[in-house]
């Protein structure tokens, strides 16, 4: 399956006695690390996110170089407040109020500028530049309340998988038209006769592409965080 960026913060390392290790292994603790790898471009977040930029052919080395930086900064700049905690037995909740960028209107906006301007986009003036642009404009936030789902399987609490809404929240694309509709609808057609997709770019087939790996990525985290925990 593809892999994903979203990604996650520095764990700060569990060290001393037993019963500070312990001390992470509570729900609370195991949202804020999740979290917090995304703030910080943990290591896992950015191998993933290079896999995903690599495997898109449609980007150029500069693209990828631009969309990797970009991903990078909206993570960096999450915010979230952990609002409260409920256990009850195996399972418990934890609310987690973020607040992020929201890029939903600017990605539906170059959508549809491109069904309009299909001409203007050529492999010298990509949409998938454009679209970046468009996204690099955007300063409004929006703030979410996700409601994180854990499970204690043995005695370690993990991290349930998140909706595909919530990780949107996340990545602040919560509100973005159906991709997959607007890049039928917009493919153009070259002088050959053949479809002409590579304008798609990351925040169009990789959307998607992020959207379905990132919760790969999130198991793969959480993890490396049990078992990191473990080892303390």
């Amino acid at each position: 399956m593809k892999k994903v960026l979203y990604l996650f913060a520095a764990l700060v390392l569990l060290t001393g006695c037993s019963c500070t290790a312990n001390m992470g292994n509570t729900p609370t603790k195991k949202v804020e690390e999740y979290l917090n790898k995304y703030q910080t471009n943990d290591d896992d977040v950015l191998t993933d996110l290079d896999e995903v930029l690599t495997n898109d052919i449609s980007l150029t080395d500069a693209e990828r170089s631009n969309y990797s930086d970009f991903m990078k900064t909206h993570y960096r700049d999450m915010q979230y407040e952990i609002k409260d905690e409920t256990i009850d037995g195996d399972s418990a909740t934890v609310n987690a109020e973020i607040t992020v960028r929201s890029y939903a209107d600017a990605v539906n906006e170059a959508n549809d500028y491109r069904l309009n301007h299909a001409d203007e986009f050529d492999s010298e003036n990509t949409f998938a530049n454009y679209r970046l642009d468009r996204l690099k404009e955007v300063t409004d936030t929006e703030t979410y309340t996700i409601t994180f789902h854990l499970t204690k399987d043995n005695e370690e609490w993990k991290i349930d998988d998140l909706s595909d809404d919530d990780l949107r929240k996340i990545s602040g694309l919560y509100g973005v038209t159906d991709v997959n509709a607007i890049n039928d609808g917009a493919d153009t057609t070259t002088d050959d006769g053949k479809t002409d997709n590579n304008d798609n770019g990351i925040v169009g087939d990789a959307i998607d592409d992020i959207s379905d790996g990132i919760q790969d990525t999130a198991d793969d985290i959480v993890d490396g965080v049990d078992d990191t925990n473990k080892n303390n």
